[in-house]
């Protein structure tokens, strides 16, 4: 540390970004006032908490909102970054074309059940019974249309990746979503009616 001539210990000089900007452009001369220690340490000070506490609540919100909906059309457009486990991987995409490909039984049960019940206020016991017949048949049939699409979805992915690399769990994945009307479905089907994956 240098000394004055009158023995005092000298402050270390700062320089601002102004000046290193300036001493690397080769700039002479400063042109204005040089700051005062306190004025160069508030430069470099933040507050902990900011001055408007309601904005930025706002802002955060609004920053919250932003990601959730963009984590919201990246699920139904089945991209993989936001995609939960259970609907990540090459086969669960595979088997979601392969069940948006094809009419399935179960993906009526939603409006048939709608309509046993509009039928339950007729009051006439016959008609309740019938409707409640056969929705018990139509289930029955949706469940066993999901046996079969499961049956069907475990052979073809074991022809695609081989005898011993199918994931567990991908009949059920398929029958779950097979029971899902179309448009309701997450991801969203990315495949037309017929238009079965390779």
């Amino acid at each position: 540390m240098t000394k004055h001539s009158s023995g005092s210990p000298a402050e270390p000089t700062i320089e601002t970004p102004q000046e290193t900007a300036d001493r690397i452009a080769g700039v002479s001369g400063k042109g204005r006032p040089t700051p005062t220690r306190k004025e160069r340490e508030a430069l470099n000070k933040r507050p902990l908490v900011p001055g408007d506490r309601k904005e930025a609540k706002q802002a955060a919100r609004a920053k919250l909102a932003e990601s959730r909906e963009k984590a919201r059309l990246g699920l139904a457009a089945g991209d993989e970054r936001y995609l939960p486990q259970k609907d990540r991987g090459p086969q669960k995409r595979w088997v979601r074309d392969y069940v948006d490909a094809r009419f399935s039984v179960g993906e009526f049960l939603i409006p048939v059940m709608f309509v046993v019940i509009l039928l339950t206020f007729i009051p006439r016991p016959e008609v309740q019974v019938y409707g409640m017949l056969a929705l018990w048949a139509f289930f029955i049939i949706a469940i066993l249309d999901c046996i079969f699409l499961g049956y069907l979805v475990r052979k073809k992915l074991r022809a695609k990746f081989g005898e011993d690399k199918v994931e567990r769990g991908v009949r059920w994945y398929a029958g779950m979503r097979a029971l899902q009307l179309r448009p309701l479905r997450l991801p969203k089907a990315q495949v037309k009616r017929g238009d079965y994956p390779a």
